[in-house]
């Protein structure tokens, strides 16, 4: 079982451009719930709630050695543009093993106004026997 997500849309994946390089997409509703806070009168989606579809991408595309990797770390998230209701969100993934053993998602978002973050995300692999959350 998987924790559900606060977001009313889910992430598209997209075909793989090679074994770890991933593509994943996802679009703001414009009746997200997280939306009429943040700002009233003048929308923009959540930073948090990218690195969230950022997550789901990167869960739902994990390469053979990351399937069921928890998530360890937020390594990183940058802001860099704003995400508006109705926005398409591409995001590009690429996966490594770090030294440690663990993986390793670095994420590029844009919509068609160019880049709106960048997102490194950690996960680890679980013991044997343990169920995903």
């Amino acid at each position: 079982m998987t924790a559900a997500s606060p977001l009313a849309a889910r992430v598209e994946v997209l075909p793989a451009e090679g074994e770890f390089s991933t593509a994943a997409r996802f679009t703001v509703d414009p009746a997200e719930t997280v939306l009429p806070g943040h700002y009233p009168g003048f929308p923009i989606f959540p930073g948090v709630c990218l690195v969230e579809c950022t997550h789901q991408g990167a869960v739902a595309t994990a390469p053979d050695g990351a399937k069921g990797a928890a998530l360890a770390a937020v390594e990183s998230a940058r802001f860099t543009g704003p995400v508006f209701p109705g926005d398409r969100v591409d995001i590009a993934m690429a996966w490594k093993r770090t030294p440690a053993g663990d993986w390793q998602c670095r994420a590029r978002l844009g919509t068609a106004r160019g880049a709106a973050a960048s997102v490194r995300l950690r996960y680890t692999p679980r013991p044997a026997g343990e169920a995903a959350a």
